[in-house]
């Protein structure tokens, strides 16, 4: 057994190695003891609105047999959320899953053709979008036979007279946020509540087999994919992420701040599910790209946890506004999305006295598999795989490969999703015939069971015969005092196949090529050193915040085309 699995020596003395992923037939059920369990304590706030635990459990309730009643949508049907971080988020999502419906999560800033792409892949009945975004819907709804309802809130909504009626005038009016649009048969949020409120909710019975989410992929690799997501792949996960942190948190004291949106499944699982076992006050960011806004809310608070992506902190910690932050209670940082840096998490545990934890996993393991030890984090590795998780090194015929050598890496575990969406060809392809589902990670692994991660497949470079991954010579541009924010892509090279490109954000205004190609040197094989160097004011990210490569090759992609023409 403990040669199979080498990390399990290394874990904390209260971390066990297995966990009861049917602790909870479905998450109904910890839904149900958690507001029991805190009912009076508060459960979400944003905006400076507050919910308490007995709240939630009456609004969703009350959201739940609308979806009932007045929806007619039956266990198993799809009903799309489409918000940043608001109060209604949560109301909304857990009121779904206890009428029995399966949660299409939809990132609010998706153009019209990535929505329709989304909505009819997962034929959803019923769409609850925020109305900054409703003009879109309204272009894309005659497209949607099957969506039958739709359910419009506004930033505000929950907020409380007279408060929830100036942030709504303010977004509408004076940013003019929300653009005009035509849906006469939407029914506003409050009224589905109140509608909900005057019906009779039916508690479904569910098993943890019942689908609970249809968790889209970001699509790099191609169309967009939903993977499917159990009530007990998400209760394996929480069980897993609860016994991790068990030894440093308590039950009804944690304050954490949620700037990752929940329609992540970082943030879902993480700051959401696991979180509500532990009757944690949630504070919900909705906009964390606003970094002056963002500092200035979370100063009013000594929280105990905190969640995000490696620019987060590093944007955090180049902010002016970063020292009037009061660290004093905090205990977990935990980073998640994207590969941490190692200059980021030396700065930031210099800075707050708390060490950064890096988390991995992906949108198909709901979402995590390894996490480092929080009192003590492996810095340059991703830590060691979650209780009930196994992790190998395969090649490419799904062998085994020697201790520290490079292959896949590939996950056994009940949080690994069931497969895809309506694509049984693309699941076949992500498993290898013996259950093991490829993740696309070149890795390696220690003697001890730490993992680490090389990089992504698809993003390797092909330098004169030489491998080379962009996370390592990301990793050394990042030690540079001058340099900000970095991105590495290979582009075509006449003489080498590919060469290496960098992009910088400068934090040093005189920084320039020829000193980072000097650093570089001094820190990395030659056919490592970027043969190109762009510097920007910004980098292309995702909503939560993770530098998209892809955008950056497509853009090498459309210069070359031009070239050639």
């Amino acid at each position: 057994m403990e040669q199979n699995f080498p990390w399990h020596k290394h874990y904390a003395d209260f971390t066990p190695k297995e966990i009861n992923p049917d602790n909870y037939h479905s998450l109904l059920k910890l839904f149900e003891e958690s507001f029991q369990k805190f009912s009076k304590k508060i459960a979400y706030e944003n905006m400076g609105g507050k919910l308490t635990y007995e709240d939630v459990d009456l609004a969703s309730q009350h959201f739940a047999s609308y979806l009932q009643n007045h929806c007619n949508m039956k266990k198993g049907d799809r009903i799309v959320i489409q918000m940043p971080n608001t109060l209604q988020y949560p109301i909304a999502m857990i009121g779904a899953i206890r009428a029995g419906m399966v949660v299409v999560n939809t990132n609010p800033l998706y153009t019209e053709r990535e929505m329709e792409h989304q909505f009819s892949d997962a034929g959803v009945k019923t769409v609850v979008i925020l109305a900054n975004f409703a003009d879109k819907l309204q272009n894309i709804k005659g497209r949607l036979p099957e969506l039958k309802n739709i359910v419009i809130t506004e930033l505000g909504d929950l907020l409380g007279f007279p408060k929830s009626l100036i942030v709504n005038s303010v977004v509408k009016y004076v940013k003019k946020m929300v653009p005009a649009y035509k849906l006469p048969t939407a029914v506003p949020f409050k009224k589905a509540l109140s509608l909900g409120e005057k019906a009779e909710y039916r508690r479904p019975a569910m098993t943890g087999e019942d689908h609970a989410f249809l968790q889209y992929t970001g699509g790099t690799t191609g169309v967009a994919k939903g993977a499917i997501l159990t009530h007990r792949n998400i209760v394996a996960n929480l069980e897993q992420s609860n016994a991790w942190l068990q030894g440093c948190l308590e039950e009804g004291k944690e304050l954490v701040i949620t700037a990752l949106p929940l329609y992540h499944i970082f943030a879902l699982t993480v700051n959401c599910m696991t979180m509500m076992k532990i009757g944690a006050h949630n504070l919900l960011i909705t906009n964390p790209r606003d970094m002056d806004a963002f500092l200035k809310e979370i100063s009013k608070y000594k929280f105990s946890i905190l969640t995000g992506v490696n620019t987060l902190f590093n944007g955090m910690l180049n902010h002016k506004k970063f020292a009037d932050i009061d660290f004093s209670e905090l205990k977990v940082t935990i980073g998640g999305g994207m590969a941490v840096q190692e200059a980021v998490a030396k700065r930031w545990e210099e800075v707050t006295g708390c060490t950064l934890a890096e988390g991995y996993g992906l949108t198909e393991t709901s979402p995590v598999v390894c996490v480092h030890r929080l009192d003590s984090p492996k810095i340059g590795t991703i830590g060691l795989p979650y209780p009930s998780t196994n992790v190998k090194i395969l090649n490419e015929e799904g062998v085994e490969v020697p201790i520290g050598e490079e292959g896949e890496l590939c996950v056994k575990g009940p949080q690994v999703m069931k497969g895809y969406w309506k694509r049984d060809d693309e699941t076949a392809e992500t498993f290898f015939p013996n259950g093991w589902l490829r993740t696309g990670d070149i890795a390696t692994m220690d003697h001890h069971g730490y993992f680490k991660i090389v990089d992504r497949k698809k993003d390797m470079i092909l330098v004169s015969g030489f491998n080379v991954y962009p996370n390592e010579v990301e990793e050394v541009l990042a030690m540079h005092d001058g340099v900000a924010e970095c991105a590495v892509i290979g582009v075509p090279d006449e003489k080498s196949t590919e060469a290496v490109k960098c992009f910088i954000v400068k934090k040093d205004q005189h920084l320039t090529a020829e000193a980072l190609k000097d650093f570089c040197k001094h820190n990395l094989a030659g056919y490592k050193v970027p043969k190109h160097y762009e510097f920007r004011t910004e980098l292309p990210k995702s909503t939560v915040g993770k530098i998209l490569r892809r955008l950056l090759k497509e853009e090498e992609l459309d210069k070359s085309k031009k070239v050639l023409h």
